[in-house]
């Protein structure tokens, strides 16, 4: 069997990994837009924009372990084109014929055109070289749109290399619609007792660029002068490709529970993957254990394995002395009914547990390093009393 994988990022290499690990022997050819060979892109917005951890830090693999594994890596060559019938793949100078094919594309920054053509100095932080160039930058004063997850930790490491910082954002909280006013707060006194100008509801009106200086007017009626804007208002997914070839879209490239496309040749994983999970209905899902775990599940499928892929959502952050984890998926029109918490949120140390219809739902743990696991094993399973009960420790509790 010929596989081939477009996308030579952390889906891609993992599923090119299990594949071998399954047993695979047939050609693998994984192809990648970027120049780089594949990495993970958790540490672009934390260690290596801090300049704590080095480039090198990030790559899944050593170059030579591609060779190692008889797998044919292709960086610097987008894809052209996708014919499902010929089985082929069209790069600029060649095509690849499959017997199975994975998408495996990620996502790409959603951008703000009058931003964008404002001319001023406005940067994304999506690649490896985004983030070193951004390194460079973090000096003077700087504009940041959006405080999801990028723009709160490139606030970070901003404050944390001297520069001045504003971050607007346009609803009423950062990340409230994820964790509700209580541990928002969080975030936003974190930020704010670090130097942040954190604006919420509030949104850039305009961008003025004459000579060396720009003028962002907010909505506020602020003016400010930054030296740099970075934009951070989220993702979407890259499924141009998959869409041109006829595979149906939206959101996302539609995949079933066992992450495989409209085609019976064809699969999808990662963030470019919207996937029919089966306790959580649709849901596509960009981050870091994600993609490792689909692009490991996908290869099976691939090989022959109908199993849904049923793995609970889970990401990290790192924010100051603030260190945080969530597993699952509050979603859906319902939301939730409770949040339980447990600790005391002015401590700083604390565990949250979302419930819907009386079962976990979601949990979350603020620089309690023990306490992920535990959560994980609530979710699915019914809130009991031990859990609302704060003094009976949460690994006794579930």
């Amino acid at each position: 069997m010929n596989t081939v994988i477009i996308g030579a990022g952390l889906a891609g290499a993992n599923a090119a990994e299990e594949l071998r690990d399954q047993g695979h022997t047939g050609d693998i050819v994984l192809v990648g837009a970027e120049s780089h060979r594949p990495y993970e892109r958790p540490p672009l917005s934390k260690g290596i924009l801090l300049g704590t951890d080095e480039p090198d830090s990030a790559y899944v693999h050593d170059t030579a372990w591609y060779a190692d594994h008889q797998i044919e890596l292709i960086t610097n060559t987008p894809v052209t084109g996708v014919d499902l019938d010929r089985r082929r793949i069209a790069l600029a100078e060649r095509e690849l014929a499959y017997d199975r094919l994975l998408i495996a594309t990620g996502s790409t920054p959603r951008h703000l055109p009058f931003i964008d053509r404002s001319r001023a100095e406005v940067v994304y932080l999506r690649t490896l070289d985004d983030s070193l160039a951004l390194r460079q930058r973090l000096a003077g004063t700087i504009l940041i749109v959006g405080a999801g997850w990028i723009g709160l930790e490139a606030a970070a490491a901003a404050r944390q290399a001297g520069a001045d910082v504003t971050v607007v954002e346009s609803a009423p909280q950062p990340l409230a619609g994820l964790l509700g006013p209580q541990l928002s707060r969080l975030f936003t006194d974190r930020h704010r007792d670090n130097g942040v100008d954190l604006r919420v509801g509030t949104s850039v009106e305009s961008i003025e660029r004459q000579d060396s200086t720009t003028t962002a007017l907010l909505s506020d009626g602020h003016e400010l002068q930054p030296d740099l804007i970075l934009v951070g208002i989220g993702a979407q997914p890259d499924d141009e490709l998959a869409s041109k070839a006829g595979l149906e879209t939206g959101n996302g490239v539609l995949v079933d529970g066992a992450l495989r496309a409209g085609d019976e040749h064809v699969y999808a994983a990662g963030d470019v993957a919207n996937h029919d999970h089966p306790l959580l209905g649709r849901i596509r899902v960009e981050h870091w254990n994600n993609a490792i775990n689909q692009g490991r599940h996908a290869a099976r499928s691939m090989l022959g394995g109908d199993a849904p892929y049923v793995g609970q959502p889970y990401f990290f952050t790192d924010q100051y002395d603030l260190g945080m984890e969530y597993v699952g998926h509050v979603g859906g029109d319902d939301g939730y009914d409770e949040l339980i918490m447990r600790g005391d949120i002015d401590d700083g140390a604390i565990s949250a547990l979302w419930v819907r219809a009386d079962t976990v739902v979601a949990g979350m743990h603020v620089n309690d390093w023990d306490a992920i696991e535990p959560l994980r094993a609530c979710i699915g399973h019914p809130a009991t009393s031990a859990l609302r009960d704060r003094t009976i420790p949460l690994a006794e509790a579930t």
